[in-house]
């Protein structure tokens, strides 16, 4: 066993990751009418393959009206289950544990793709069920001056929706995850109805703060009921939207959601406006660790950080202060897919090589051993002032 955090073995209900590092759900854009591509596959695939414990494929839509994009993968039939085994499958042969998020983009949904400005579509060709694909959410208030309303759900609609997510929980499990997160945060449908701002409801949906926290609750009670108990839970939270929900109201739900067999709130931020992510400040290294802090300390329940943590022992120190208990790799592992790989080798840790395949490792392992290649090195002593700045506001 490493005497690392970051590289030591971590267990969760019946599941054991080969390390803490876990790759986030980071949307591709890419899908063919909600259906992979050998894009998602080499994706997932390479960051299996560059040695992280966990890859979670990116936000998979519970429902066709959920779609943010063109691009966005589906799982609202059973047609889905198989291209998404495949992925699935290919994840589990890097010896990676294999997760999917969940997701409905409510009123944010049939939206361009960032690269392409951003924002509310328009009608094209392409799109041959353009009135069917009709953003909704809890109330009839659209996310922003440049967004259109969106229609409110009916109450049955939302029972409905419930069923949605169970069944594509059990979708995933045909298609093979192991790991299952439900997308809760940045201002979509999950979080509309949290938030006071976006839910303005008169049912036992909207109103009170229990009232908001009504529909997650049974989504998560539903996803439960069909997902294996021996298989892991988590809950994307924006845990400071900058609109009302903070982080006290994120460590109550939590406490709701963990007796419910949740077992992870991967913390993130934003997204329910155009704000800035969290509290209006700079984004610095670490921005949003001590959101998940807060939630891990306040809520006695394990919690995933993300944001702009780059280097291993930066993220060896997160894990050995107690400020989270898996690390999340996004944009820094777009850049270089063998992160995991690299953090070990500068951190020092012994077999770094043992967590990637021998197609690369083997041979990078033989010039190591000759003494060339990554040296060790240190975290850089600026990164810490961000971090420190970070966790005084909470």
């Amino acid at each position: 066993m490493s005497e690392f955090s970051l590289f030591s073995p971590f267990t969760i209900r019946g599941v054991t990751l080969r390390n803490r590092i876990v790759v986030p759900p980071m949307h591709q854009y890419s899908a063919v009418k909600g259906f992979p591509t050998d894009w998602h596959l080499m994706n997932a695939g390479k960051f299996a393959a560059g040695g992280a414990g966990l890859v979670i494929v990116e936000s998979t839509k519970v429902e066709r009206r959920g779609c943010g994009t063109v691009g966005d993968l589906g799982i609202w039939d059973d047609v889905f289950i198989a291209p998404l085994r495949r992925i699935a499958g290919f994840i589990k042969e890097q010896n990676a544990v294999a997760g999917i998020q969940l997701g409905h983009s409510g009123r944010k949904a049939r939206a361009r793709r960032p690269w392409e400005g951003d924002g509310p579509l328009a009608p094209t060709a392409e799109i041959d069920d353009w009135d069917a694909w009709s953003p909704v959410a809890p109330s009839a208030i659209a996310h922003g001056e440049k967004w259109p309303a969106p229609r409110a759900l009916e109450r049955g609609e939302v029972k409905d929706l419930v069923q949605a997510w169970a069944d594509a929980a059990r979708r995933a499990e045909a298609a093979g995850f192991d790991v299952l997160e439900l997308h809760g945060a940045h201002g979509y449908l999950v979080h509309e109805f949290l938030s006071e701002r976006s839910n303005r409801r008169a049912d036992e949906y909207g109103g009170s703060e229990s009232n908001r926290m009504r529909f997650i609750t049974e989504v998560v009670e539903a996803v439960r009921g069909c997902w294996p108990d021996h298989k892991p839970l988590f809950v994307r939270l924006s845990v400071e939207d900058n609109a009302g929900f903070g982080p006290e109201q994120s460590v109550r739900l939590a406490k709701i959601l963990k007796p419910r067999g949740v077992d992870v709130i991967d913390c993130s931020s934003g997204g329910i406006t155009d704000a800035a992510p969290i509290l209006g400040r700079e984004i610095k290294y670490s921005y949003q660790v001590p959101l998940s802090e807060y939630v891990r300390r306040h809520a006695d329940i394990m919690t995933m950080a993300v944001g702009l943590i780059i280097h291993g022992d930066q993220a060896e120190r997160i894990l050995q202060e107690g400020q989270a208990d898996l690390i999340a790799i996004g944009r820094e592992i777009l850049n270089n897919p063998n992160w995991p790989m690299d953090a070990a080798l500068k951190l020092g840790v012994e077999g770094s090589f043992r967590h990637v395949p021998p197609q690369f490792g083997w041979w990078l392992g033989t010039r190591h051993k000759r003494g060339f290649g990554t040296r060790p090195s240190t975290w850089q002593v600026g990164l810490e002032v961000g971090l420190e700045e970070n966790r005084k506001v909470l």
